[in-house]
This record gives structure tokens, sequence and C-alpha cells, in this order.
């Protein structure tokens, strides 16, 4: 990889500044028309409000788009060593996930400009794809051209998708043939550094027929005083009979506006795990939309969410039932400390062709503090008969007995909270047979809670 140098284009998002932009891609012609149509929907929903269902409850006002700026190139590859990033690991990045586990590849972008692109041979060798989306759009272009925002995450859905599909920067790929089986796991990072900087990475992966991976993803920023923006997609495509874990930890400063739309499609019989953390950001919106397209598809989402100080924190589910003998089974669980507040809307929709159904939502939000504030709104739209579908909310405060039981063996105030968060968190522990994300999760809620380096 060669490096070239990074600047940073005007401030803003309008037309002057997509032109701009546009012309210093050097991209296929299919992918300069893809954008074209986006940011001329993305214009058009700027004419219109948002979607009051989903963002009644979140107050953009603050967020000024002007204010923030693209990191371009000024030459037609990626930057290879941006920000001095080198081939094994830079300490100026905080991750929780980069060292925890070896893994078969990784794939990191810092203000949209690629660092590093790594992929061990034996899986290059039997057609594993896993690199930057910049890149492999001219190299496997034929490859990416029918999935890529075709499938999932469309330019016309919404402001957010437009915004997104227009001005998306980097992003990672994931391709792995038919019957193939990735043992280890994968790692992307998604980095912040430039005050100021936007990031629209997209995250694309397709698995074949029968084919097997684990992907671990993560945002973090490398400044804690640096503002920044982020408005991210990701499209996971699961073909008959594939497994996929992904899980992807939001780790961003808390000067960090969090705005990412989220799908995925699973054919017959196939399986998928998708794991969401929300840990930082200033404000935090996802809208994750799960689609069970063939008989027998099964998708298990779970959630871990901590919010301190005055953060906000919303998450906008969908779990479309479009096939007979589905499953969905999704779980969200939520602590807030100080002034924050969690907020999740969630949908199980189950269409006409989709009987036997059985489709769960669940959502529990634990109350640190009395100024803390957690809205869940479950939701069900069903079309048709021989189902089973079920959802539940709970929202409680901390009993007091149960801290004043742990204090009189001991432990401190601070330990015995440690303890009855851990514990409520647990169950979705039980749920990610990963390690090195149960570990990691747990080490994040110390440090939420004061007892570890960060607060």
């Amino acid at each position: 990889m060669s490096t070239v140098i990074a600047s940073s284009s005007a401030a803003g998002f309008s037309q002057e500044v997509f032109e701009q932009f546009l012309s210093s891609r050097n991209e296929p012609a299919w992918v300069s028309e893809l954008r074209r149509e986006a940011f001329a929907k993305y214009t058009e929903f700027l004419e219109q409000p948002l979607d009051p269902e989903e963002w009644k409850r979140i107050d953009l006002r603050a967020l000024k788009p002007s204010q923030f700026h693209l990191v371009t190139t000024q030459a037609a590859a990626e930057a290879s060593a941006a920000s001095g990033l080198e081939a094994n690991s830079d300490p100026a990045i905080g991750t929780l996930l980069a060292d925890r586990a070896e893994f078969a590849g990784r794939v990191i972008h810092v203000d949209g400009q690629l660092a590093i692109s790594e992929l061990s041979e034996e899986l290059a060798a039997r057609g594993v794809v896993f690199g930057s989306l910049t890149q492999l759009i001219q190299t496997h272009g034929e490859l990416l051209k029918p999935y890529l925002m075709q499938k999932a995450v469309k330019h016309d859905q919404d402001r957010m998708s437009a915004w997104h599909a227009a001005f998306w920067t980097g992003g990672t790929v994931l391709y792995v043939p038919r019957n193939v089986r990735v043992e280890a796991p994968l790692y992307g990072l998604v980095a912040l550094a430039k005050d100021k900087a936007a990031d629209f990475s997209h995250t694309l992966v397709i698995l074949e027929d029968g084919a097997e991976a684990t992907l671990l993803e993560e945002t973090t920023s490398l400044h804690a005083t640096h503002a920044g923006l982020h408005v991210g997609g990701v499209e996971l495509l699961l073909g008959q009979e594939a497994r996929l874990r992904y899980v992807q930890l939001q780790n961003w400063n808390h000067r960090t506006w969090h705005l990412a739309t989220q799908a995925g499609h699973v054919e017959k019989d196939g399986f998928l795990q998708w794991t969401v953390g929300g840990l930082g950001s200033r404000l935090a919106h996802t809208h994750q939309d799960v689609s069970l397209d063939g008989r027998g598809a099964v998708a298990q989402v779970n959630g871990v969410t901590f919010a301190i100080n005055r953060q906000v924190i919303s998450y906008y589910t969908q779990q479309t039932h479009r096939a007979p003998d589905t499953r969905s089974d999704l779980l969200y669980k939520d602590v807030l400390r100080d002034e924050s507040r969690v907020i999740w809307r969630g949908m199980i929709d189950v269409e006409k062709g989709a009987p036997r159904t059985d489709g769960y939502q669940r959502n529990d939000s634990l109350l640190l503090s009395t100024t803390a504030r957690a809205d869940a709104i479950p939701g069900l739209e069903i079309e048709t008969d021989d189902v089973r579908c079920t959802h539940g909310a709970t929202v409680g405060e901390v009993d007091q007995d149960q801290i004043l039981y742990c204090m009189c063996r001991g432990l401190s105030r601070h330990e015995a909270m440690h303890i009855i968060v851990e514990g409520f968190f647990q169950q979705v522990y039980d749920r990610i047979p990963v390690p090195a994300v149960q570990e990691t999760l747990s080490q994040a809620v110390e440090r939420k809670l004061g007892l570890g380096r960060d607060t």
C-alpha cells in the first residue's frame, strides 16, 4: 500500500461539497451514479420532516451538519498510514477488542481512510474477500454491484440512508464463498482523529449458501475533546444455511454524534447472531432491521447499553418475518446513570406469507439514579394466523436492599453496584459465545461505573 496525503474537504454537505467530494473519489461509473441518485433523494428528504414514529423522542436541534467535514484524499488510492498508524498497533487508539483475540484478518479506517488491511493467506486462497470497500469496488466491482445498497440499506429509504449512500467513505467488505467456514474471528475498527471530522463508513457482509464467519467491529475516537459525526451503514446478507456472528461496539467519545442505518437479511435455514453495544457518543440513534426472508431462518439480536452523564442512546429495531417457520429473538439490556436517557422502539412485523412465526422481543432497563430515564415501546404487527409473538419491557431502579446486602459483606458501594450490574447484563453475556466480547463488555461496565481508568 502506498501512502497518500489526506486533506479535509469544505465543511457541510451542500451540492458544491458533494461535487467536490465526488470528483475526489475516482470510482467506477456505477458507484458515482448511485451516489448522485442518493444525493438527489437526500435533498428531497431535507424538505420533509423525519418520521415521527422513529424520531419524535430524539432532539437533533443541536446537531449542525455544516460544522463537520469529510476527510478526502488527493490521490485515487486510500491512505495506508493515516494518522501514523503502524501495522501492529497504535497506543494512541484506545480500542476495546483489538488485543483480546487472534484474528484471521483486520481492517482499520481512520477518518474514513484505510490504515490497515490484512487477511490470512489461507483464507484468501479459499476465496474469502476481506478488506476496504473503497479498494474492492475497484478490484471486485462485479461481485459487489448486485449487493451494495441494493438489498438492505437503500438510498431511498429515508433521510439518513440517503445521506449515508451519497457520502459513504471507507468501510469494510467481508465475502465468504459457498460452504467456506471461517473459524477465527475477523476484526474491523473505525476511528475518528481530526476535530469535527465526519465518518460515513459502510460495512457489507455477504455470506453465500452454507458459509460461516464471525466479524467483530468497533468504533472509537482518538481524542476525547474532538467533536465528530458518524453516519454509518451496515448490510448483512446471508444465503441459505449460512451462519454469521456479527458484533458492533459503539464507543465514540462524548462529543460524537452517531447515526446508523443497519439491516440484515437471512435466507432459508440461515442463522444470524447480531450483538450491538452502546457505550459512547453524545447522541446515538441506530435503525436496526432484521428480515427473515427464507423458511426456517433464525435471528438472535443482543444489545448491551450503558449510558452516563447526559448521553442519549436510541434504538429503532424491526424484526420482519417474510417466510414460514422463522424465528427471531431480541434481548436488549440497558443501564443508565446520572442524567442519561435510553430510548428503544421495537416492532415485530409478520407478513401474510409467514405462518408459524415465532417472534420475541424484550427490553430491560436498570436505573442507577433518579434523574436517568428509559423509554421502551414494544410493538406487534401481525398479518397472518398460526404465530407466536410476544414482547415485554421493564424499567426499574437498583434494589437498595441488594446494595446493603453486598456492603454488609465488606464490599464498597461501587463494588456492590458492579456485581448488581454484571448480574443484570449476564443474561446477554451468556448468549454471546465469543469470550473476547464477553470480557470486553465486562471491563467496559467497570469503567462506566468508575471502577476502571475512565468513567
